[in-house]
C-alpha cells in the first residue's frame, strides 16, 4: 500500500465544506478512507477537516443535521462566539511594530476583535470527539506565535503540548476575527498568515510519503466573474506559497507523487465571497461533491488516484477457495 499524506488548506467554512466533500468523493471513486493517511497537516478551515478525519467521519461527522437551519444556527453560534474586545497594547508590541518594519500582514496580527475562537475548539469536541489526546496518527496543525513571530506546528516535538481541540482553535483564529487565542501564557493567530496550507511541514514524517493530495480551497487560478478585490490577491498569495512547499517537498522526496485539488467554478461561486458563512456550509458540500466527480475522473488526477488510492474490490465469495 503506498503511503499517503494529506494537507488541508485554509478556507474558512466553506473551505472545510469544499474539502470534506472532496474527501468523501475520493473515498467513493476509490474505497480509500482518508482515515488512514499516514500524515494530515490542517491549516485554518484545514485543521477542523483534520479533526473532522481523525474523529472518524468525513460526511457524517460534518453534516450530521436534522434540517439546514439547525445545523446552520449551530455552526454560527459556535463560529461567532463574542469576546470582550482587548490587547490593544499586544496589538501594538507584536502588529504594529513589525508591521513598520515589514509592511503587510503584520499590522492586523494581534489585533483586539470581536470574536473568539473557543467556540470552534468546543465545536470540534463536541461534533468529532472526544478527543481525550491528541489522535495516535500523526496529525498537525499550523499557528502563528505571536510572541516568537514563528510558526508552529501542534502535534509535532518542537510544538508546546496542547489538548487537540484547542490547538484546531489557535490554528483558526483568523486575525481581526478573532482576538488571539491563548495556550499557556502565548497567544496564537491562524497559520494562514505564514502560509495557506504550509505543505511542507509533513517532510516531518518519518518516512518518505508516496503521494501527498493538497486540497487548497484558496489559491486557485481561476476566478468568479465577480470577484471582491482581495480574492484575486490571496488566491495569488496561496498559489505562491503551495509552490515553494512543493518544491521544497521534491527535493526532499524525490520519488512523491503529489496532486493538488482546487474548486471549480461552479464551486467557487457558493464559497466566495464569504468563507466564513455558515449559510454556504451545506451548499458548498453540495455541489462540490457534484462536480468532483468530474475533476477526479480527469486522466491526470484519476491515474493518480488509480496507483496510490484504488481499493480492491470486495469479493463476492462465491469463487472456489481452492
Amino acid at each position: 500500500m503506498s503511503s499517503v499524506g494529506l494537507v488541508l488548506g485554509g478556507g474558512g467554512v466553506t473551505g472545510a465544506a469544499f474539502q470534506s466533500a472532496t474527501l468523501l468523493a475520493i473515498r467513493l471513486a476509490t474505497g480509500w478512507d482518508p482515515a488512514e493517511a499516514d500524515v494530515i497537516v490542517g491549516t485554518s478551515g484545514g485543521a477542523v477537516t483534520a479533526a473532522m478525519v481523525r474523529g472518524g467521519g468525513i460526511s457524517t461527522k460534518f453534516l450530521n443535521f436534522r434540517d439546514r437551519d439547525e445545523f446552520t444556527e449551530e455552526l454560527r453560534s459556535h463560529l461567532y462566539r463574542r469576546a470582550r474586545p482587548d490587547g490593544l497594547v499586544r496589538w501594538a508590541r507584536h502588529g504594529l511594530l513589525r508591521g513598520l518594519r515589514r509592511p503587510g500582514v503584520n499590522f492586523v496580527l494581534g489585533s483586539p476583535a470581536r470574536y473568539h475562537a473557543g467556540g470552534i475548539g468546543e465545536w470540534v469536541e463536541e461534533r468529532f470527539g472526544p478527543f481525550a489526546d491528541w489522535p495516535p496518527q500523526p496529525t498537525v496543525v499550523a499557528a502563528y506565535d505571536l510572541e516568537s513571530g514563528h510558526r508552529v506546528a501542534f502535534g509535532t516535538e518542537a510544538a508546546p503540548d496542547a489538548p487537540f481541540p484547542e490547538a484546531v482553535a489557535a490554528a483558526s483564529a483568523v486575525p481581526l476575527l478573532y482576538r488571539p487565542y491563548p495556550i499557556d501564557g502565548r497567544h496564537y493567530v491562524d497559520g494562514g498568515v505564514v502560509s495557506g496550507t504550509n505543505a511542507d511541514l509533513v517532510l516531518g514524517s518519518p518516512r518518505p510519503l508516496d503521494l501527498i493530495v493538497v486540497i487548497a480551497p484558496i489559491g486557485v487560478s481561476h476566478q468568479r466573474r465577480h470577484h471582491h478585490f482581495y480574492e484575486p490577491f490571496f488566491d495569488h498569495a496561496g498559489r505562491i506559497a503551495l509552490v515553494d512547499e512543493t518544491e521544497t517537498i521534491a527535493e526532499h522526496w524525490p520519488d512523491c507523487e503529489i496532486l493538488t485539488l482546487t474548486p471549480t467554478g461552479t464551486a467557487l461561486d457558493r464559497m466566495r465571497p464569504n468563507p466564513l458563512s455558515p449559510e454556504a456550509a451545506i451548499p458548498t458540500f453540495a455541489i462540490t461533491l457534484r462536480s468532483m466527480k468530474r475533476e477526479l475522473a480527469e486522466p491526470h488526477v484519476w491515474e493518480v488516484l488509480e496507483r496510490h488510492l484504488l481499493q480492491p474490490a470486495i469479493s463476492s465469495g462465491t469463487g472456489d477457495s481452492g
